[in-house]
Order: structure tokens, then C-alpha cells, then sequence
């Protein structure tokens, strides 16, 4: 197949992925957004999460920015700002920050050594925690642990879970292709002698 032909056909058979716009700066303060939907949970405690970075062609400002500072943040993407966040996906140079080329804004909070996307209603930083080389392809896997999290309240259920379909995120399948969900329901947590049932409807609840 041809190469850009066999990277979306490859790229869509695993499915629905989270669309993320990860953000960081360097030493001096140069801003740069990136988007990547390898984003995945690695454990709740600690609460450390992953993401695959392609292979080192000198030109990985995310990655200079994260070895730098050691702290990045994660910004879900919403269908307000899908195509915004597409765009940072654009070869601009280091000196270019993907937040003034796409027309997104920057947002910083005490202790934070990276800047959050101001349009997104789920958000956290992260802080770095191991690099690991994927030999067979080149790429990287950067994992980090959660520090702060920025969340819509009314979002936040009663039991913890996050109904992310309230903020409109939208999935990426493939490099391009965006996509609306639509909850089918949650299912209680499974046991061999229990039948599976539906999780009731938790009431939203203001947490201070």
C-alpha cells in the first residue's frame, strides 16, 4: 500500500481513541501544544498515566520540553475546538507556540511548569515520571503520575466517575476523523455468580 494509505488504514483498526492536546514549554518559556490520541490509564494509586511518542527526528518539541521541565499537562478535547486542536498537529517551528497559531488559550495555575488549554473542561497536570524506548519501532512511552486535575463539577458523580459526554468530548479514529458518543449505559461491576446489571443514575452532586 502506499505509506500515507497504510498509515490511516493500520492507525483505524484500533477504534475510537481520546482526542488529548498535551501542553508544555521549555526552560525559557516557550509554549507548544501537540495533539495525540495514545493517551491511556496506566493505574489509579498512584495515578500515572502513559502516552506513545514517534521516533526522535530532532524535531519532537514536546518531548525537549518534557525532558526540560518535567511536567506537562493533558487537555481533553471538546467539539467547541476539534478543529483547533487538529491544526496543532501542523510541523511548526520551536519558536512558534501552537496555542497562538490555532487560536487556543494558554492557562497556568500555581506550581504547574506547563500551560493548560483554557477551553477544555477536563485537564490535568502531570508530572514525569519514567521514559521507556520501544526498540522495535523507535517510539517512546512517557509515563507520568497526575498532580492537579481541573474538571467541570457537574461531570463529577457522586461515585467518582467522570461522564466526559457532558463536557462534549469528542473520540479520534484513525489520524483525522472525529467523532460524538453516545452512552449506551454502565454496567455494575462484574461477578461469576451475580448477572451483570445496570448502574442506576447517580445525581450530580456540587463538590466544594
Amino acid at each position: 500500500m502506499d505509506a500515507r494509505d497504510r498509515a490511516l488504514f493500520i492507525n483505524s483498526l484500533s477504534g475510537f481513541k481520546s482526542a488529548n492536546l498535551i501542553g508544555s514549554q521549555d526552560s525559557q518559556g516557550q509554549t507548544n501544544l501537540a495533539m495525540f490520541s495514545s493517551v491511556v490509564h496506566l493505574g489509579a494509586s498512584p495515578a500515572l498515566v502513559a502516552f506513545i511518542m514517534r521516533p526522535d527526528n530532532g524535531k519532537r518539541h514536546t518531548l525537549d520540553n518534557i525532558k526540560q521541565t518535567k511536567h506537562y499537562t493533558i487537555n481533553q478535547v471538546s467539539e467547541a475546538f476539534y478543529d483547533k486542536a487538529h491544526q496543532t498537529s501542523a510541523s511548526y517551528s520551536q519558536n512558534q507556540s501552537e496555542f497562538e497559531e490555532c487560536g487556543l488559550t494558554t492557562e497556568f495555575i500555581e506550581t504547574i511548569n506547563a500551560p493548560f488549554v483554557a477551553q477544555s473542561s477536563l485537564k490535568y497536570a502531570v508530572s514525569l515520571k519514567q521514559i521507556i524506548p520501544i526498540e522495535l519501532n523507535g517510539t517512546l512511552m512517557i509515563i507520568g503520575q497526575i498532580t492537579h486535575i481541573i474538571c467541570d463539577q457537574q461531570a463529577i458523580q457522586n461515585d467518582g466517575f467522570i461522564d466526559i459526554e457532558l463536557l462534549n468530548t469528542v473520540a479520534v479514529s484513525s489520524l483525522d476523523s472525529y467523532h460524538k458518543t453516545t452512552k449506551i449505559s454502565r454496567l455494575q461491576y462484574a461477578k461469576p455468580d451475580k448477572p451483570v446489571q445496570k448502574v442506576i443514575n447517580i445525581t450530580h452532586e456540587i463538590k466544594e
